[in-house]
This record gives structure tokens, sequence and C-alpha cells, in this order.
């Protein structure tokens, strides 16, 4: 079997112009990036168009760090769909540099199910994650620059400021470090630090906006900090957000590429689920439901990550509405919860993959709380055996959910076509109806404690001194009302990265808060989470190079 970067080199694409074609656009509709890549404008949106067409979204069980393949699930969908004649795009987050150097390898699909030009949307595309970091970085300079002006200065307190530098890269040792040391030249000396560009709140801003004018408002919504007299200070008081937002004027258009089955695709910037809210961006999912009769679409992590985030926070600010979830099961994730030490992971035990299912049992249960039945898609790699597929379909029509093996890795469209028919299915039959789980308007701790006891399950949420503390800050800068962005480990339902299946008697500890008030939410903290990952100890960049004739190796 070829490699995914052999499958995708091998591929024969077509001119972006005859991408969109397919979708009734015009040539002067493109700005172009060479021959397969393209940005939409976004006076492409059409809100009529949007509230009568099918959005579906791809979410997954809780997975092994591998990953499950959510994202090769939703371009095989796209192309089975397709193949049974129904007009479907597929829309997807850009692939961080970070996970592409680090373990996880990129983000474009895999087998017969990818999206390309596979090596360029890994590796910089359109330059949208650059225009992220700089506009971030530029209001960290900003800031330094105030603190440093002798006729401009707002007073701020450096001791207070939140706001951080960004590099999409995983690099440890710079989550912290002190900057303007070397005398009164070189800045006001500060304790700073780095996240990695998908953490930033520029990218969970990008996403969040439906166009320009809300994104500059965004932006400036931005809280930095206080001053010495304990007065909040938002971007807007260093006047930054016209410079931020021109820096993301490019940024902020989706991208036009295709599937190796030429089917259009828009890929279109890239939060993290487990720190962010783990979705594409607003005007990305509207663009393909303008321009499609189905959207497919993927929420980072489990589904008690992106979906949820997905559902509550996405769905409230845009107005979407879900029609359908397809919850991706592999049977090595069910191994892996059902006690398969990592060798054991490919090795087929109907005992193991019987352990795992209630982690399943409580997706399929949190997904039905928004009022969507799901469409379970059981990926057999990894060795399944006959068994083990059967107790999974099995156990999810005890639940009412139909389960369909799918093998779009393998086979592409032609894989996916009982899935795909599996879907409109359920989009014409289930009766679903989507509704979020809170209500924005609840106390801060009832927003927190409905998601921890609903979603994972927990018996209870603990505050630590710290936490209380963020929520008397929340409350006096008037932003309780905004929705809540959980941090939280994507390997477990808990908060303990090391509790698998589907842990019961727990309770989970809100250790401190952020504040993203642009973006338009609140993060707490569960748990010591990384907003800048370091590398494995074999990087997945030791495996990589590129020829004298850029033929690149190694990639995945």
């Amino acid at each position: 079997m070829k490699s995914d970067i052999e499958i995708a080199q091998a591929a024969k694409m077509l001119h972006i112009k005859e991408i969109a074609a397919k979708l009734n656009l015009k040539e002067d509709d493109l700005e172009l990036y060479g021959k397969y890549k393209a940005k939409l404008p976004l006076d492409i949106i059409n809100e009529n168009k949007i509230k009568n067409n099918k959005l579906i979204l791809v979410t997954a069980m809780t997975p092994t760090p591998a990953g499950e393949g959510k994202t090769t699930v939703s371009i095989g969908l796209t192309e089975g769909m397709n193949k049974i004649g129904k007009k479907t795009m597929v829309v997807l987050r850009e692939p961080s540099l970070g996970p592409v150097f680090g373990i996880k390898g990129g983000a474009a699909g895999g087998g017969y199910s990818q999206v390309v030009p596979m090596e360029d949307i890994n590796l910089h595309f359109t330059g949208d994650f650059s225009a992220v970091e700089k506009a971030n970085n530029l209001l960290s300079a900003l800031i330094d620059n105030n603190i440093q002006s002798k006729t401009r200065n707002l007073n701020i307190d450096p001791r207070t400021i939140l706001w951080k530098r960004v590099m999409d890269m995983n690099d440890r040792s710079l989550r912290n470090m002190t900057i303007g040391l070397g005398g009164t030249l070189n800045g006001i000396p500060r304790q700073e630090g780095f996240n990695i560009t998908p953490a930033s709140e520029i990218m969970a801003i990008l996403c969040m906006s439906n166009n320009m004018t809300e994104l500059k408002k965004n932006i400036g919504n931005i809280f930095v900090g206080f001053t010495f007299d304990k007065k909040p200070i938002f971007a807007r008081d260093l006047n930054a957000q016209g410079a931020m937002a021109l820096l993301l004027k490019d940024a902020i258009k989706p991208n036009l590429v295709q599937t190796l089955e030429g089917n259009p695709a828009i890929i279109h910037a890239g939060p993290f689920a487990n720190i962010a809210q783990g979705t594409n961006t607003i005007v990305a999912t509207k663009m393909g439901l303008s321009l499609s009769d189905y959207v497919v679409t993927e929420a980072g992590f489990g589904a008690d990550l992106g979906a949820e985030k997905f559902l509550n926070i996405k769905c409230g600010y845009s107005g979407l509405k879900v029609n359908t979830v397809v919850l991706v099961v592999t049977v090595r994730a069910l191994r892996h919860h059902g006690g398969a030490k990592k060798e054991e992971y490919n090795t087929a035990s109907v005992e193991k993959v019987t352990k795992g299912l209630p982690n399943i049992q409580k997706h399929i249960e949190n997904i039905k709380k928004f009022g969507i039945t799901p469409v379970v898609a059981l990926n057999p790699s990894w060795g399944a055996s006959p068994e083990e597929v059967k107790v999974v379909v099995d156990y999810c029509a005890n639940m009412g959910v139909k389960a369909v093996v799918q093998e779009g890795w393998e086979f592409g469209g032609d894989g996916m076509i009982d899935l795909a028919k599996a879907v409109i299915e359920n989009i014409e039959t289930a009766g679903n109806k989507m509704e979020r789980l809170y209500d924005w308007n609840l106390s801060i701790k009832e927003k927190i404690e409905t998601i921890a006891k609903e979603i994972y399950g927990a018996d209870g949420v603990d505050y630590s001194a710290k936490a209380e503390k963020g929520i008397k800050l929340i409350e006096s800068l008037d932003l309780e009302k905004l929705p809540i962005c959980m941090a939280k480990t994507q390997k477990s339902l808990s908060d303990n990265e090391k509790v698998y299946g589907r842990p019961e008697g727990f309770r989970v500890t809100i250790r401190e808060f952020e504040i993203a008030s642009g973006a338009g939410f609140l993060i707490p903290i569960l748990g010591n989470m990384m907003r800048m990952p370091g590398l494995p100890e074999v990087p997945a960049a030791e495996g990589m190079d590129i020829d004298e004739n850029g033929i690149i190796t190694g990639l995945s």
C-alpha cells in the first residue's frame, strides 16, 4: 500500500478554475495561489441558500494519542455523497506546523480520502497561520511599546499582562521567559512567553467573526490586562484593531482546494479543540453551505470537546444548525479504552473492544442531548475481526443508532457509499432538531457544571482559589454571560488523561480561567493544559526530506 504522500503525489489534480466551475463560480471570483489553490471573497456567502442546505458534523469517540481519522472520514464521506448524486463539499481546518513536525503529522486526510495539494496544505498553505501570528505579535509589540512610551503611556501594569506572543511550532523552551533585558533601549523587563499559533485568540477570533467589521470589533475587545490603578485595558485602547485586521485581510477569505476525486473542498483556519473551539471559520462553513446542498465539516478531538463547542458556541454565534452528526469509532480506540496497551492496539480482541464500548455509549448519549441521533462511522482498520465489528454494530443498534463500516482510507468514495446513504437517511427520517445544551445567561458556575455533569459525566466541579478569583474578575468586567470553552485533556472524558473508557464517580477541577473576550468565550482550565506543546522524543520532522527536484518525503 502506498503512503499518504505517495498517493497524493500521484494524483492528477484539476486546475482550481475547473473546481470552481463545479460550484458555478467564475474565474473572476478566484484569487489564485498557483494552479491548485485559491481564496474566495466573502460576498459569495448567501444567507438564503444556507437556510435550505444541510450541515453534517463529523466528530469522534475519545481518541488514542494518534487520533481516529475524523478528517479522513469527512473527506471520504464527501466523496461518497457525491457518488450517490448529492452535491457535497467538505469544509475543514488548516493543519498547524506544530503537529506536522511533532507527533501527529498533517491534517489533509489519509489514504484515498485526502485533500490536495497535500504538501502545500500541510506546509504554509496560503499564509493564513502566518497572518494570524503576525497580527497576534503586533499587539504584543504595541503593548511593550506603550509601556516604554513617555508620551502615550496608558499606565499598564506589566505584571497583569495576559497577552502572549505566538509561533506555529512545538517549542517548549519558549513557554516562559524574560524579555526587555539589555538596558533602557531594549524595553521594560517583564515575564513573557509564547503560545502555539492555533492557541492564539486571534485564531479564535478569525474563526468566530462573520465579516471584516465584526473581526475588527472582536479584535478591539481583546482583554490585555490592567493599569496600575486597576483599570482594564483592551486592544482598542491601544488603537490596535485596525492594523491587526489589515494583516488579516486575506486570511479572512476561505481557501478553495480539491479532494483526490476532484470534488471541491474549503480549508480555513485551525484552532485546537482541547484549548480552543476546534472548528474552522464561520465564514468557511457558511460559504460551503452557499455553494453546495450538503456540507461535511469536522470538530477536533472527541465529541466532548470539538462537537460540544461547535454546537454550543459556533452555532450560537453563527445561527447555523447541524442536521446530523457522524461519530467516528475505530476498533483501535475501542481496544485502547478497553485496556489494551499501545503495542496491543492492532491486535484483535473482542474482550477489549467490548470493555471499550461504554466510551462510545457516553458520546452517543451526549449527542442525543443536543436533539440529534448520530450515525456511527466504524473504521475496521488495524486488523479488526468480523466478531469485533459485529459487537460494535449490535451495540449501537441497541442504542437506536446505525453503525456503518466505512472504508474511505482504502477505497475513497467507493468505500463510503453505504455511510453516505445512511447519513442521508438519518437527515431525512431521524427527526433531528438541534438545540444548545445551556443558556448563555446562566451563571459561570452553572454553565461549567452543566458541561461537566452532562457531557463528561462528572459528579461535580471543584474550583481552586485562583479560579474563584478569576470568576470575580470576569464578573467585574461584565463578561459572565459569555459561553464556556473548556480547556481539557482530549485523552479522557474526565480531566485526568490516564482515566479511559467511561469514567464514573469523579469530579473535575477548574485550576484557573483565561478570558477570550474578543473571541467571545471564557476558558476554564482543567488540569495542566499546555498552550505551547513540546516535540516528542523522536519528532516526525526527523523523517522528512526534500530532494533536488522538490520531491518531499516523510510527510503524512
